[in-house]
């Protein structure tokens, strides 16, 4: 063949080449397929599968399964109903509200991956990524009004301090203050910002509790690498405290006229309105009391992150999730903590769940969330401080009323 009809040969066969594909991009692409065969087990189902059977003659298992009675899911149920159900389309049969709650209350309870979690709801997984958010958003929306409020006037404040004077013989108390390290996998390129002093990732929740050990006020989303003590310092908590806009009675109206207080640990600046543990390594006879009758008041807010992440064991591993549907989880796993505590008691958090003390013996009987490996990692102790003078005294005068008229019969045979 001449070079020219080899040339005129090429030529043909591009010309064909290039018809072929301009045609097959004119041909519209057919997808593969809406939903994958085995996520379409959904909709043959019972709506309520597969957690409906399981009340009526097994409810041990229902709890074990959602970490709640069935009683207390039907309330939850009904009360989000409205703000997640979604709307059936001429394409597909939407999730109901019944599964998208399952699917939440599960993810909540176990901590197990969209990926995996996707198996026993027969919901996709990027379904599951968008639907709990949206789901922990409602039940927050339904249950915080009730169950996650601080006390707004000086009556309301005096109420939580007679139930710390009432279980625990500590007056003019608003609240026991701690804070805990939420293990999280890091967002892309954040580096070290949510890098904590143990080592790994995290962010911050800062709860003040009661004296039954429910969440009063919560905050969540600080990257762990700030400084532990700074923590409260930024949230609007300190800042009303700081600048005594929090409607706290007058001394004229507390126990021996003593300062209104919360109780806090050592990871916490001493405040006029924050008391502390003296520091060790010498302490008189004093001061041991009163740290004695500080730890008794303090200990309900290490029982509330103790009992938080033994039932909602989404904290038994890292989050894998963005900062901010983290800040949206946390915080309907502590209201949904409260909704429960008052709820379902019994089953929630028994008497065996939390720390108590044989005042006749002097025996301390830790509740059984301690018997789990640590999940909630405890802010860092801050540094030896610089105490203002009225903070100093006010935790002055609290030991001398701890060792005089405030004095409890059983103190000293337990010291």
């Amino acid at each position: 063949m001449s070079p020219s009809k080899r040339q005129k040969a090429r030529a043909a066969v591009a010309l064909l080449i290039v018809n072929y594909v301009q045609k097959k991009r004119r041909i519209k692409r057919k997808r593969a397929c809406w939903t994958q065969e085995w996520l379409k087990v959904r909709d043959v189902l019972p709506e309520e599968s597969p957690a409906a059977e399981i009340p009526e003659n097994y409810p041990d298992d229902f709890r074990n399964y959602l970490q709640m009675s069935d009683a207390s899911f039907d309330w939850l149920l009904r009360a989000v109903t409205p703000l997640i159900q979604k709307k059936d389309t001429c394409m597909r049969k939407s999730i109901s509200a019944h599964q998208r709650l399952v699917a939440t209350l599960r993810f909540l309870a176990t901590g197990r991956s969209l990926e995996d979690l996707k198996f026993s709801t027969a919901i996709s997984a990027q379904a599951l990524g968008v639907l709990i958010p949206e789901t922990c958003c409602a039940i927050m929306q339904v249950l915080r009004e009730e169950y996650l409020q601080l006390p707004k006037t000086p009556e309301e404040w005096k109420q939580v301090s007679q139930e710390f004077e009432d279980y625990w013989n500590f007056p003019n108390c608003g609240g026991a203050i701690g804070g805990k390290h939420v293990h999280i996998n890091p967002p892309a390129h954040s580096g070290s910002f949510y890098l904590n002093y143990k080592g790994f990732f995290s962010v911050v929740l800062l709860a003040i509790v009661n004296a039954k050990y429910e969440f009063m006020m919560i905050d969540v989303g600080k990257n762990g690498r700030l400084s532990d003590s700074g923590v409260i310092e930024q949230t609007r908590f300190y800042r009303a405290l700081k600048e005594s806009k929090l409607n706290l009675p007058p001394v004229t109206e507390t126990t021996k006229g003593l300062n209104f207080h919360f109780v806090a640990d050592e990871a916490f600046t001493l405040h006029e309105h924050l008391l502390k543990p003296f520091p060790p390594p010498v302490l008189s006879k004093d001061r041991t009391v009163f740290n004695y009758r500080l730890s008794r008041a303090r200990h309900v807010v290490e029982n509330a992150f103790g009992i938080l992440a033994s039932r909602f064991r989404i904290f038994h591993m890292p989050i894998n999730l963005s900062p901010e549907k983290i800040g949206i989880v946390v915080t309907a796993c502590c209201v949904l903590h409260n909704f429960l505590r008052r709820n379902d008691t019994e089953g929630y958090a028994p008497l065996n769940m939390l720390d108590r003390e044989n005042i006749d013996n002097g025996t301390f009987i830790p509740g059984e969330w301690r018997s789990e490996r640590p999940r909630l990692v405890p802010l860092q102790s801050v540094e030896p401080e610089t105490i203002e003078s009225a903070a100093e005294r006010n935790r002055d005068k609290y030991m001398e009323y701890f060792n005089g008229p405030g004095a409890v019969e059983w103190q000293d045979f337990i010291l």
